[in-house]
């Protein structure tokens, strides 16, 4: 009798109501994914920019979002963000990458986007206008953890029209 090992690549997709408890269902999501396959080491970073970015989506646009969680053979996490509203932000913008701009010190808000330069290894954006996916109009922002901190060639891909 063999025995049988977990895969090293997975994938968790979760389609999210227009609701302000979206973003504490995916901080959920992402602790019960990456503690029961063991990658608890990309937990913070991971919990804190899906959070964003769905809180994001659903303070942007007045429908539903999705989240989906991806490992990637060679140790990666990307997860990527759908909405239905068709701006792109930055940093997930057009070349050359625009930064985000810090916010003022006595700003509620305005930090999310920041988070993503300082803890994602590569990050990037796919318009799903005129696409041939089923979801409409509307943008995938992603990101990746537990890899080098290089956005360039990832970025580029999806820019160019393919989701890496």
């Amino acid at each position: 009798m063999g025995t049988v090992s977990p895969s090293d690549t997975w994938v968790y997709a979760l389609r999210l109501p227009h609701d302000p408890r979206a973003a504490r269902v995916a901080r959920m999501t992402v602790r019960a994914a990456l503690s029961s396959h063991g990658r608890q080491e990309l937990l913070d970073p991971v919990e804190l920019l899906a959070s964003e970015l769905v809180t994001n989506a659903y303070r942007h646009t007045k429908g539903p979002a999705s989240l989906r969680l991806t490992a990637l053979a060679d140790g990666r996490l990307r997860v990527g963000v759908w909405d239905s509203h068709p701006r792109i932000p930055a940093p997930f913008g057009e070349p050359p990458w625009d930064r985000v701009t810090p916010a003022p010190a006595e700003a509620e808000g305005g930090r999310g986007l920041g988070l993503v330069q300082e803890y994602a290894d590569s990050w990037g954006s796919w318009s799903l206008r005129d696409s041939p996916l089923d979801r409409g109009a509307g943008k995938l922002l992603w990101f990746e953890v537990g890899g080098r901190r290089d956005a360039t060639p990832l970025s580029v891909a999806c820019h160019q029209g393919t989701y890496p």
